[in-house]
């Protein structure tokens, strides 16, 4: 017995235990199974009750929600309550016509109960104005959600490449991270499901409206003949039963079908902030005590016009007036508490110069201008030392050290926009950021132009404009890449920081590597320097490494192939050779990501042998080319490369091993994007594809 129990299991798939899960399904069986089975009254009476509580959670948490993703459920929602009515409908109209004769409360008390309220004796008027509240629910409430939700689907998926493009700009940047980045694309992309499946939902609900009145045609003149014919009543009778039922039955329907029309016009009609609807009605109509006092002042001006309900008008301007008052007195009281006391102190006596006046040079410095301290305030939000801190936390994770911290401070000699980057004191990039507007930058390939202050990313020097917050959709859907002032700055400082990294690298960095390389092998520092080679020494070879964009967090491979050659050689560019050879897979990598096979330039052999003779007649440094020879190879290169970035080849020289180094300090000042590679730094497993030669007309 125990066995066959045993061998008896549900399988997998079956909720047993998880209550959430198996609401949905019996919540559609007992609606289709209202469709087929009759109900009593009192069933009517339950679930027309809870429909209208349904309907009003609806509203309720539509009113109360800040963003519309914060209620994805929505569609479903709207998609099951239109259900649940017209179950409800077809569940009473059986019982209308079938004991529609025993008198108003044969359906229910609830459907009794509305119909004596709507109709009030008068079965004109009920007609009327129960046609008049779904001509009000079908033209006007629901077709206007269903259109704000049309257009709002078609924005939301021509927004979509806008915005996945500026979060690539941002992990790009450094200021946030991969999580973050996969939770902003499946919120931009939830969004626009959202949109698509509220514009088909709301389809539903007009259905509804068109089949609420028909199914209250159907009840008053399909209860008049029953009512006549099966049952002996007399006309006026049947009139007075059926079309009470009749009405009672739409109007329980149709007014939880106007409440969620009204919570689905509401959830796509709001804009996203951090303030429900609520507070946005609050906050932004009545903020202003100008408007209210003027309003006041109208309506009291109207009120004593002759003929005109002066109590209404007057005590409504009264109010208007009493409420602009308050307003007026609570900003005040606002203001003066931000308002900061201005003490004033004593000068005080001049006193001797001494060694606390000499300031220290900011290894790394930012100044800004009046108007963007706010970002770099942490009273005030601050938003950009946060992005700072992600730039120094991911160039520590890529390049290998962490970076000197950013020493902000405010300079009222700038522009009010502006700010400045220094390195040891020394300016290394300076820009504009608009504050309150946005920068679209144009990635090449934008559908048409946007008003506003024409620039440059200063950056990366690509063509951008100035915008308005308000045209940062637009911008969006028409391909522009849109960050805000913050992500401007955050970006410049950035690429200034991977830029100058050899630069930020000191002997206090090198020794904190070294410090905690010795937490896991003591052993491999401690027979390296000093033993073997100096920290000055270590400092330069690392330095060089990453003056040319080879980043140095293996530090364990780099300090056991110094260990291995600092014997004999000790000449720091000889050192870096020897190391680069070493890294040549992580280097290979960085450069080539996903490729195996390598598309590279290379030099023509007649000008290779006039550079290596070139380079044994002058030495390593190559101080000896030729001015001829020297103008020759930089234009052929120049040719080259623009090859390589027209083919969208990242461009590559492959050269000997003795000329890398010579190539390398040569061509990087004019062409800082060119990698230069030697033939030993090229693991075995990548095979070369040669789409350039340079020097090949020479």
């Amino acid at each position: 017995m125990n066995s066959f129990m045993n061998s008896f299991k549900l399988p997998a798939w079956v909720p047993v235990r998880n209550g959430k899960a198996l609401a949905a399904p019996v919540l559609v069986i007992m609606m289709l199974s209202m469709m087929i089975l009759p109900l009593p009254p009192f069933a009517l009476d339950i679930l027309f009750s809870f429909n209208i509580a349904l309907s009003i959670i609806v509203l309720m948490t539509s009113m109360y929600t800040v963003k519309p993703l914060d209620f994805i459920a929505f569609p479903a929602v709207l998609l099951v309550s239109t259900m649940l009515r017209l179950s409800l409908n077809v569940a009473s109209t059986r019982v209308v016509l079938t004991e529609g004769h025993a008198g108003p409360d044969a359906a229910g008390k609830v459907i009794e109960a509305f119909g004596h309220f709507l109709i009030g004796g008068n079965y004109t008027v009920g007609i009327v104005v129960f046609i008049i509240l779904t001509i009000v629910n079908f033209t006007v409430v629901t077709k206007g959600a269903g259109r704000i939700a049309e257009v709002g689907a078609r924005f939301a998926l021509d927004a979509m490449p806008g915005k996945q493009m500026a979060i690539d700009a941002d992990l790009n940047a450094g200021l946030i991270g991969e999580p973050e980045a996969r939770a902003r694309r499946k919120e931009v992309a939830m969004e626009a499901e959202f949109y698509g499946a509220m514009d088909g939902a709301s389809k539903y609900v007009r259905g509804d409206a068109v089949a609420g009145i028909i199914i209250t045609v159907i009840n008053i003149v399909g209860g008049l003949v029953v009512g006549m014919v099966q049952h002996d009543l007399v006309f006026a009778d049947a009139l007075k039963n059926y079309t009470l039922l009749a009405i009672g039955d739409g109007l329980v329907a149709q007014i939880p079908s106007l409440i969620i029309s009204t919570a689905a016009g509401i959830v796509v009609s709001r804009v996203s902030t951090d303030q429900d609807v609520g507070g946005q009605l609050i906050t932004q109509l009545f903020a202003k005590p100008q408007v209210l006092y003027i309003t006041g002042a109208i309506i009291g001006a109207m009120g004593l016009i002759p003929g005109m309900p002066h109590v209404a008008f007057l005590l409504l301007s009264a109010l208007l007036c009493g409420a602009a008052y308050l307003s007026e007195e609570r900003m005040k009281k606002e203001a003066a508490a931000k308002a900061e006391p201005a003490a004033v102190a004593a000068a005080p006596e001049a006193e001797e110069a001494g060694w606390q006046d000499l300031m220290p040079v900011d290894m790394l410095g930012l100044e800004v201008g009046y108007r963007l301290i706010p970002l770099v305030d942490k009273g005030q939000g601050g938003e950009l030392l946060r992005r700072i801190k992600g730039i120094r936390k991911k160039f520590a994770q890529e390049v290998g050290f962490l970076s000197p911290p950013v020493h902000i401070r405010d300079d009222l000699e700038l522009k009010p926009s502006a700010y400045r980057i220094s390195l040891k004191g020394v300016e290394i990039g300076k820009g504009e950021a608009n504050a309150g507007q946005f920068l679209a930058i144009n990635p090449g390939m934008v559908t048409g132009s946007l008003p506003g202050a024409v620039t440059s990313d200063p950056a990366f020097g690509l063509p951008a404009t100035w915008i308005d917050a308000s045209l940062r959709e637009q911008a969006q859907t028409m391909g522009y890449t849109v960050v805000d002032s913050g992500t401007v700055v955050a970006t410049h400082l950035n690429h200034l920081i991977n830029s100058h990294a050899a630069d930020l690298l000191g002997r206090q960095e090198v020794q904190q590597l070294l410090d905690h390389l010795g937490k896991e092998a003591p052993k491999l520092v401690e027979d390296l320097v000093p033993k073997l080679i100096s920290l000055a020494a270590l400092q330069k070879v690392l330095q060089n490494l990453l003056s040319e964009g080879v980043h140095i967090r293996d530090m364990r491979t780099i300090i056991e192939t110094l260990s291995e050659h600092a014997a004999r050689v000790q000449d720091p560019s000889e050192l870096t050779a020897l190391v680069r050879v070493a890294l040549g897979r992580s280097i290979v990598q960085q450069i080539f990501p996903t490729e195996t096979e390598l598309s590279v330039m290379t030099l023509d052999s007649k000008l290779e042998r006039l550079l290596m003779q070139a380079l044994q007649a002058s030495g390593p440094e190559g101080s000896g080319i030729e001015p001829g020879l020297a103008d020759t190879l930089i234009m052929q290169t120049e040719t080259a490369v623009r090859h390589q970035e027209q083919l969208g080849l990242t461009p590559v020289l492959l050269v000997a091993g003795p000329l890398r180094s010579l190539l390398a300090r040569f061509l990087r000042r004019g062409m800082p994007q060119l990698k230069v590679l030697s033939h030993a730094e090229l693991p075995d497993s990548k095979t070369i594809k040669v789409t350039s030669l340079v020097g090949g007309q020479a």
